[in-house]
Parts: C-alpha cells; structure tokens; sequence
C-alpha cells in the first residue's frame, strides 16, 4: 500500500510538503494518495547517512555485496502486478512495455552481482620491488576504490531502468557507493513501491541503514541540494540537456567539485548509403518509422536525424516513411510538460525557412497525445539554423537531402556528439562506409550496422554514451557493466607491508580476477 512517504536510511518519513502523481492519459490528478516533497533537512539527512554507511557497505565481503543487488531484484519481481499497473497508470505506457522494462530492471541487478563476484573491476596491478636496481624500483600495487555516496536522478522516460533501481543505481551499488535518489515527480508511486523494495533487500541482506535513500519533490532545490552536499562524490542523471547542465554548474561550484555522469540530448542521425537506399528504400522507409514511433518516441536514442544522398531513391524512402507516419496514431506523452516541449519543437522546425514540412500522423483525441511529424531539409542548409539539429523529445524526425557523398560526409563531421548513428549500408556502400566510420568514431557512442538505434542491450560490450551533449562525460556509458567505472577511482599502495594491504592485493591472491602481475596479465 502506497504512504506518499520518503524513505530516509531504511525509515520511512512523513513531510508537510505534498504533491500529487499525474496520469498523463487523463490529464487529472491521481487522488488516491499525496506523495512527500523533501525539505532541504531532509536531503542532508540522507546524505549524511549514506557517508555513514560508506565504510560498512565499501568494506563488506564482495559476495555479500553481490547478494544484496540479486535480493533487490527479487524484492522488484516480487511487487507484481500492483508495480506494472502503478507505472503504467503513471506513465501512460503500456503494461507490455512496463513488464520489459522490469524485467530489464532485474536483469541488469542481477548482471551487477555476477560484475561484483567476479572481481576484475578492481584492476588489480602488482610491480614487485626490485631494490638492486638503481635507483632502487619500489613496491606498488594498485586498485580501484569506490568514491563515496552517489545521487542519483530519476528519468522521466524509464520509471523503472533508468530510476531508483535502474542502471545508475545498480552499477553505484555495485562500485561500493551508497546512494541517495531523487525520484523523478512523473512517477512517484513507481519510485515509493521500488524503494520499499531496495529497503526490505538492504534490511535481509544486513546492510548498513544509509546504503539507499530516496528522496522527492516537485522543487528544483531538493535536486540542487544533493548535488551540492558535500557528501556526495559522484551523479548519475538521465535527462533533458537543460537539467544536466545545471547540474554540472553546481558540482563544478563546489569547494571540491564531482564528476557528473549526465546523459542528455542526441538525435542520433541515421546514415542511407546510396546502395542499400536503391535496393531497399521503401522497406527502410517503413521500418524507420517503427523505431521513431517506439515508446511515443520517447527514447534516447530516437531516429531524429536521417541522412542520405538525394534522388529518386531517397524520394521512394521518404514516400514510404510518409506513408507509414500519416496512420501512426497518436499516442500519449510521459508528462503534460514533455507534450508542450515536443509540439514547441514541431513548431520551431515548421517555422524554419529552410524546412519542408513531408506529412503527420493523426491527430490526439486526448490530453498529452503527440501527433507524430516528419520534416525534410537540404544538407547545404542543414547547419544554417541550429533548430534543425535539436533534439524534439517525440515522434518527429528530419530527412537531410544531401547532394553527394562528400556533403554527407562533411556534414556528419560537424555533428555534436550522439549516443548512436546508424548505417544502412550493402556490399557494394562499404568503401563510403569506411570513409564514414572514423567520422561517426569521434561523435558517437554506438555505431549500428542494418539495424535501428532504439533498444539498449545491456551487456558487457555496450556504450550508451557518447561526446557532449549526448553524455558529458565521452569516456562512460550507463548502460551494461562498464557503467561500475564511473563512481571507481584508483589507489597506489607504495612499499605497503602485507598486514596492511587490502586482502585483494597481497601475493596470491588475485586468482581469477585478470591481474597484471609485473607488467604481464595472470
């Protein structure tokens, strides 16, 4: 049953300040319970927990750690369908839709455990002393060390993947670090059932109390509070490029500034080589607008951007798409805020001199509903207008008629960074495919081949990142194991005695866990 609480170091927490859930199909408030807003104090409580319980918790047996992540994705299962229908409810997304994203949820906890239990995270190193060299070469032994409680921000477009136990939290928990979470103000139900959840994995498992913490609040400050705690070393936020980049003021505000770990704004171009345009631009055509309409368009990695050479081929592609985006229904937006954003940015690209507007989809017969939109505009004209290049959060996208491979080429170099790009490409386009991809390597996490952008495998090998302002930091992703480098950093131990070196480093005992032992892997 749903308090309206928040949960401050395992002890639920009444406040003043209330607040409301949204359903975004209706438009009207969901009245069955009020949620807590935090108050400032509230912030530093948590916080201040979580410092308290960075010791205990970085310190515990790695086996202990990793059971606690598998216990917090068994507590999520165990929620059931009141958690599917609670977020749908408050969403607007489908049950389907919700009931994959938990058990993506789950299933990224659970690969953070077997990350843990494996061990090669902490990148051990040993160089042996060899005291007749001159000078004389010291003992040093090196790994990685969590940096402390971590903030994390809820996004709006995942309420479960991305939020309370998405994959910030998951992979900070993983590292070592505490974490205190700012639920987003869309889904404050979603976030009360799922911290009940992480709370009753941390009381089983026999974590220290402050290890999770979630805080709400429709106000800015709750969020600008966290991030400038001084007891929080490091944030995770998915979000909208405004939001990031505040958040980026304040950690560099700091007396001792934090890393920021934001993703934020990418339109994720896609790249029709002439050969695979020719032989199967109508189908690419349909099968564009399938991933574009996905979610409501409502991803990170939406095909906002298409690019190809122009002609009659890229003429029967964009008839194609035209076609399959003129019966796309319209489909109800995340919150009436992301609706307002999105008709804005259809509005702005319509206005601009250089843009064709090709065709829409239905209109909304209800609140929030995003009619879908599909523009065109000439690559010479393409960087004149930055509104051509902004991300519009929604079923909307631009085709860019590009005069030839070397315009193409010029104009995905002067890109800003993107988390994907995509390349349609046969046989016959790999010599144009290989001028392409050093250029897509310097402004994209994720190079696609034959495929669509939409859908994130989370796994060892994938980088859900890229150059700013798709992320603002190019050397991360937050997505699939690697996302644990964000919140280590390394330690030197200098002629350290056995007795005090922490038990991973001593002689022997790196069995299994990939060391590098005097310059040589073992």
């Amino acid at each position: 049953m749903l308090k309206g609480e928040l949960f401050i170091a395992g002890e639920r927490r009444a406040s003043s300040d209330r607040f409301q859930g949204q359903d975004p199909a209706t438009g009207a408030a969901i009245e069955d319970v009020s949620f807590a807003g935090a108050s400032e104090a509230d912030v530093a409580d948590a916080c201040a927990a979580a410092e308290a319980a960075f010791a205990p918790y970085s310190t515990l047996p790695l086996e202990q750690r990793a059971q606690f992540l598998e216990a917090i994705a068994t507590e999520i299962e165990a929620l059931g369908d009141a958690l599917v229908e609670r977020a749908c409810r408050e969403t607007g997304l489908p049950p389907a839709r919700i009931t994959g994203e938990r058990g993506r949820t789950a299933g990224q906890l659970r690969l953070f455990a077997a990350e843990v239990r494996d061990g090669r995270w902490q990148r051990v190193r040993i160089d042996h002393a060899d005291p007749a060299r001159i000078p004389p070469k010291p003992d040093l032994r090196l790994r990685m060390i969590p940096l402390g409680p971590v903030a994390v921000f809820g996004a709006s477009n995942f309420p479960l993947a991305f939020s309370v136990a998405g994959g910030d939290t998951a992979s900070a928990l993983a590292a070592g670090c505490p974490v205190v979470v700012k639920g987003h103000r869309a889904h404050p139900g979603t976030a009360e059932l799922v911290a009940g959840a992480i709370t009753r994995a941390a009381a089983s498992t026999g974590m220290p109390a402050g290890v999770f913490s979630l805080v709400n609040g429709t106000s800015r400050r709750v969020g600008e509070a966290l991030v400038a705690d001084p007891r929080i070393q490091a944030v995770g936020f998915t979000g909208s490029r405004a939001g990031g980049e505040a958040l980026m003021r304040i950690a560099a505000a700091r007396p001792r500034p934090i890393p920021i770990y934001a993703e934020m704004s990418a339109v994720n171009p896609v790249i029709i080589l002439p050969h695979a345009l020719a032989a199967r631009g109508t189908a690419l055509g349909a099968a564009f607008v399938a991933s574009l309409a996905m979610g409501a368009g409502q991803f990170c990695t939406n095909p906002g951007l298409v690019l190809a050479v122009d002609g009659p081929d890229l003429d029967a592609f964009i008839d194609a798409a035209g076609t399959a985006l003129t019966g796309q229904p319209a489909q109800t937006m995340l919150t009436q805020g992301i609706w307002e954003a999105f008709e804005q940015g259809k509005a702005k690209l319509g206005a601009s001199a250089h843009v064709t507007a090709v065709t829409q989809g239905a209109e909304g017969t209800g609140p929030n509903q995003g009619r879908a939109a599909l523009f065109s505009v000439k690559g010479s004209d393409l960087l004149a207008d930055p509104v051509h290049l902004h991300e519009v959060f929604g079923v909307s996208s631009v085709v860019v008629r590009c005069a030839d491979m070397d315009e193409l080429i010029a104009t995905v170099g002067q890109l800003e960074g993107q988390l994907t790009a995509t390349l349609q490409v046969d046989a016959a386009d790999h010599p144009a495919g290989a001028r392409l991809l050093p250029v897509l390597e310097r402004t994209v996490g994720r190079i696609i081949a034959n495929g669509w952008p939409t859908g994130v495998e989370v796994g060892h090998a994938m980088v859900h990142g890229g150059p700013y302002p798709a992320t603002s930091d190019s050397r991360s992703t937050s997505v699939g194991s690697m996302a644990i480098d964000r919140f280590l950093r390394p330690v030197s131990y200098q002629d350290m005695p056995a007795e005090l070196l922490p038990p991973v480093l001593n002689d022997g005992a790196q069995d299994n866990i990939g060391a590098r032992i005097d310059g040589r892997w073992a």
